[in-house]
């Protein structure tokens, strides 16, 4: 299971020229199996990689009482990967004195706030998210149902106002293989504390598309070249 992600993410590397000579990429770990694959996979990819490159941990706190990052500080240690925290309070902004009703957009933005501000202090320049095929696919499906336009996030996305880059290196990993590796290679996994979890418009998009799948095993993959084949797009003007 392994060799397919480790495979994936060197495909999505070269063919989107993710990972430079010299690179310092730091993990947005949130603690979940996407990110903690990511990082495992990118710490087995610098044996291999034809350049060489500085690898780091990123754990932002958000604040919840129930969650403490030993399990991550220790995997860590354990693959020889420097590790950071950022504690913060953005659980208590949120969720108490905002009390906001869709908290998603204001949590993710000042993570990433917050992230980024890390990023910098300790000299790296690239982020490495831990998106999948998965989630590009439904990304795409909540911008058509819910924003009504065409779009999902990009491999490499470069942040001009921070002069860092964001980089998607399982873009071609499915959730399935992410699930079987971690299963496989006992890779910790923080259960999230967050009361949105399961219960946002994206959980709603992630249940419709695997019906879709049942129906249609090829949907995934077709979806998937449609995304890449912008010279041939038939829409209106």
């Amino acid at each position: 299971m392994m060799k397919q992600v480790l495979g994936a993410i060197r495909k999505a590397v070269v063919e989107y020229d993710m990972i430079q000579e010299g690179d310092r990429v730091a993990v947005g770990l949130s603690g979940g199996k996407d990110s903690m694959l990511l990082l495992y996979g990118l710490r087995l990819f610098q044996r291999f990689s034809p350049v060489q490159y500085e690898l780091s941990g990123i754990f932002v706190n958000l604040g919840f009482k129930d969650l403490d990052s030993l399990l991550i500080r220790q995997f860590c240690e354990k693959i020889e990967t420097p590790f950071y925290e950022v504690e913060t309070d953005i659980a208590q902004i949120v969720f108490e004195i905002r009390n906001e009703k869709n908290p998603c957009a204001l949590c993710s933005k000042m993570r990433n706030g917050a992230l980024h501000n890390k990023v910098k202090e300790i000299g790296y320049h690239k982020i490495a998210l831990g998106h999948h095929c998965d989630d590009v696919i439904e990304t795409l499906f909540l911008n058509m149902l819910y924003a009504g336009k065409l779009g999902t996030f990009k491999p490499v996305t470069y942040l001009s106002n921070k002069d860092i880059y964001n980089i998607r290196p399982m873009i071609y990993v499915k959730e399935a293989q992410v699930i079987g590796a971690v299963k496989k290679h006992n890779i910790p996994v923080l259960v999230s504390p967050c009361p949105m979890d399961k219960n946002s418009k994206r959980e709603e998009i992630k249940i419709m598309l695997k019906r879709l799948y049942q129906d249609m095993p090829e949907a995934r993959d077709r979806v998937m070249t449609a995304i890449k084949n912008s010279q041939n797009y038939d829409l209106w003007k």
